[in-house]
């Protein structure tokens, strides 16, 4: 599990960056990287894109840091997933540094990145929706790499500095909800809830929310933040006998849903009305089965598994695509970012080589000559002989995102119907192992007869 935080960095950019990049928290600088920038020059890099902003806000840059459980994640892999996140993102837009600590009990990472897109010099907005895409793309991430992740609705609103109290044990949230836990089984009603929560300390107020608060508590709790089991509905639910909302098993109409497992099902084995609930259910998704393979002409176990492969074949070629198109257009934003800095600053790069003080010269215009010469390496590394027009380079950028976003789309469509096969196919297995289980137990019988 990885949990996120975001802060804007106002002043000291140079600073946070150094600190990132101190070699004793990063294996040596082994575990730096960086993009449309050298970690060593990020500064002035960032501010070079900055100048060229109508817009640059108040902000120079951001600093996210990825926190992972320990012993959960070697440091490489963390950097991977770092280098993931910062690609998904910032989308190739923005410059960055990504650094791996791990001078602590746990591997973490930083990520500085410019306030300012070097693509269309338009300002980074930071604000809930945005934090809120970067914990989903960490969550997923972490999952892709076999990681375990905050699960949605029951840590809704937390912070990071109130998942390290949770982990600690000195978290209000944390303590609320355990009492709030407690107290429901043996509450008759909301009131009687919260008059319970009095007697133990805490101080309720009422409005239109319900909030609480410990007796050492600065400020009041909305029950509400704590979670989708914690909403007033959900409390009075709860104390009624109703499941936690959190929990609640989501069905979508129209699809085919995966069978339940009656027999290891431990609700099944406590609850005869989920049993029967779960027969009956189990006959509607397996005649559901059973008409998705009609209706789509598979007639075979044989076909049926053609089908997935298929499907899963044609996903895995999309996501190549798109990965690949993705890099062309970073690769391309990149090289016109420096193409654009080379054109902008070679007369003042002229001028320095035929001044002839060139150390005077150096002192007043050193960021723009080191700029230059990084710019010049790069097109130079790209084999670049003669610089493309900016026109050419925008009109191959707009063909491309034009292409991701159809990859995109297509790519969302497979995936729903790799998710649908799957399900077919494990239901097909499952009916078509009861069969073979009885059959084995008869045998068996008639073999003790």
């Amino acid at each position: 599990m990885a949990v996120t935080k975001t802060h804007p960095i106002k002043s000291t950019l140079k600073a946070a960056i150094d600190y990132i990049c101190n070699p004793d928290k990063t294996d040596g600088k082994l575990l730096v990287s960086s993009f449309g920038c050298a970690a060593e020059t990020a500064d002035i890099e960032f501010e070079w894109t900055r100048r060229h902003a109508i817009d640059k806000g108040t902000h120079l840059g951001r600093h996210l840091i990825q926190a992972f459980e320990p012993g959960e994640v070697s440091p490489e892999e963390a950097h991977r997933i770092g280098m993931e996140l910062a690609r998904e993102v910032l989308g190739g837009k923005y410059e960055f540094v990504l650094t791996t600590h791990i001078d602590k009990d746990h591997v973490h990472n930083h990520l500085i990145f410019n306030a300012v897109s070097f693509t269309d010099h338009k300002h980074y907005h930071s604000n809930k929706r945005s934090y809120h895409e970067i914990r989903r793309a960490s969550d997923r991430l972490c999952k892709e790499h076999g990681l375990s992740v905050i699960v949605p609705g029951r840590d809704k609103g937390k912070s990071y500095i109130e998942h390290q109290a949770a982990q600690n044990g000195t978290s209000y949230k944390a303590k609320l909800k355990a009492a709030i836990d407690r107290l429901i089984p043996v509450s008759s009603s909301l009131e009687d809830l919260l008059a319970r929560l009095q007697r133990e300390g805490y101080e309720i107020k009422r409005g239109k929310y319900i909030s609480a608060r410990a007796p050492d508590q600065e400020r009041f709790t909305r029950l509400k933040t704590l979670g989708a089991d914690y909403t007033e509905e959900a409390v009075v639910s709860r104390i009624a006998g109703g499941p936690r909302p959190s929990r609640q098993p989501r069905h979508r109409s129209g699809k085919v849903s995966l069978l339940i497992d009656i027999q290891n099902n431990i609700k099944a084995q406590q609850s005869a009305g989920y049993q029967r609930w779960a027969t009956i259910e189990n006959l509607k998704r397996a005649a559901a089965t059973m008409n998705f393979l009609t209706e789509h002409g598979i007639g075979s176990y044989e076909e049926l598994v053609e089908r997935c492969d298929a499907v899963a074949a044609a996903s895995i070629r999309t996501r190549e695509s798109l990965r690949d198109t993705e890099q062309r257009i970073a690769d391309l934003a990149l090289l016109g970012k420096q193409i654009d800095t080379y054109r902008k600053l070679k007369p003042v790069y002229d001028r320095y080589k035929v001044s002839k003080d060139k150390e005077k010269f150096l002192r007043g215009f050193e960021s723009e000559i080191v700029l230059f010469e990084a710019a010049a390496r790069e097109i130079k590394k790209a084999g670049l002989t003669r610089l493309p027009s900016s026109d050419k380079l925008k009109a191959e950028l707009d063909g491309l995102s034009t292409h991701k976003a159809a990859l995109q789309t297509e790519l969302r469509k497979i995936q729903r119907e790799e998710k649908e096969y799957d399900t077919l196919r494990q239901n097909v297995d499952a009916l078509l192992e009861r069969p073979k289980e009885q059959e084995q137990q008869r045998q068996r019988s008639n073999d003790l007869e």
